[in-house]
């Protein structure tokens, strides 16, 4: 298998605690761009009532 952020292959083995990723840079770098909403899973959008109190009135 290939490393989701920088394509190096990965061995999946219990001893490598990165996998899918080669390392800890690369699961870094897969967390920020989540963090920073550059990934997102396809979906309708969620309402917190806590920020829109109407929303569900």
């Amino acid at each position: 298998m290939n490393c989701p952020q920088c394509g190096r292959k990965v061995e999946w083995t219990p001893e490598n605690k990165w996998k899918p990723f080669c390392c800890e840079r690369c699961k870094l770098i897969d967390l920020g761009e989540w963090a920073a909403g550059n990934h997102r899973i396809p979906g309708e959008p969620v309402i917190d009532p806590e920020e829109d109190p109407n929303a569900f009135h």
